[in-house]
């Protein structure tokens, strides 16, 4: 199920008040699919996706940028920027091949995940995901 409003969070923490948002863990996960942001609210959920992680979901939640799949060793994530409104968070985000061309290997997802406080949600506010040329990744709303 995509949850795309976890970057909607990211909107509120880039704007007019102070909100800690840490990118918590980078990595990489053989949980299969594609491009994708997830919301997790659970460490349930946060193991469902292959990624072990000390989010305390009471007073915060996961957001989850998830890229792939590849089956070559090397990739990794970079998040140039966050931008955010109280109408829209923007994520340009791309993944960098392996300067090797690496290695084959078994189908796996680069991911990095944000941790959010739960006192930013916002119901409403538009998430996208673009590449630094602007094509879109992945978008989505806050329910």
């Amino acid at each position: 199920m995509k949850r795309w409003w976890v970057l909607a969070v990211l909107v509120l923490l880039s704007g007019c008040r102070e909100v800690r948002v840490k990118t918590y863990a980078v990595g990489t996960t053989t949980v299969p699919g594609g491009d994708q942001i997830v919301v997790v609210r659970d460490r349930a959920s946060l193991e469902h996706l292959g990624i072990k992680a000390a989010v305390r979901f009471r007073g915060e939640f996961g957001v989850v940028l998830l890229m792939g799949p590849h089956d070559r060793t090397g990739y990794r994530q970079i998040i140039e920027s966050i931008r955010a409104s109280d109408e829209r968070v923007r994520v340009v985000a791309f993944e960098e091949p392996p300067a090797d061309g690496g290695e084959p290997t078994q189908p796996y997802r680069t991911y990095t995940l944000w941790i959010v406080p739960n006192t930013v949600y916002r119901s409403g506010i538009a998430v996208d995901v673009v590449t630094p040329s602007d094509r879109p990744i992945a978008q989505s709303a806050l329910p």
